[in-house]
């Protein structure tokens, strides 16, 4: 009898904890079906795009599944970038589960910001993956930014003919 209040009081205070979390670190109510944070997931698939990609977490909020994805960063709103990922995550969930995803969440800084998966954004993440398919093929592809500190934390440094040198 004792073990199982042990385990019960030990379930409250992870649900508790878990709430805390999710509330101090901006992600709304809804029941986490999918995590990437904790434990590595395994990455989704859109066999339509021949895209993947593992969002920070999956929720369930009134009846839709919902991407969510937590970003930080320098300024006050998400980058064009981030929204684009979260896109491409709206896109590879609706592709893998056949339901239609009307929204994702971007938690930058600690903040939500519902990002709709209109048309207009649709539209935008197909011509952007049809550009960087393009560039892929005749394999010219340009740095888009003057930025030395993006490039001297870039992933694929060690790829790049066109590397910007901190001057200071």
């Amino acid at each position: 009898m004792s073990g199982a209040v042990i385990l019960f009081v030990s379930a409250l205070w992870i649900r508790w904890s878990i709430h805390n979390k999710k509330k101090s670190s901006g992600i709304p109510e809804g029941l986490i079906l999918y995590s990437d944070l904790n434990v590595p997931a395994a990455p989704l698939f859109s066999g339509r795009y021949r895209l993947t990609g593992k969002p920070d977490y999956i929720l369930r909020k009134e009846n839709k599944c919902i991407p969510v994805e937590v970003k930080s960063g320098k300024g006050s709103h998400p980058h064009q970038s981030q929204v684009l990922q979260l896109a491409a995550y709206c896109q590879i969930l609706e592709d893998t589960s056949g339901v239609f995803v009307p929204e994702g969440i971007l938690v930058y800084n600690n903040v939500p910001y519902t990002i709709h998966f209109d048309p207009k954004l649709r539209f935008e993440l197909e011509s952007v993956m049809k550009t960087m398919r393009a560039s892929l093929r005749s394999g010219v592809i340009k740095r888009n930014h003057h930025e030395p500190g993006r490039c001297h934390h870039c992933s694929m440094r060690q790829y790049c003919t066109d590397i910007i040198e901190d001057s200071s």
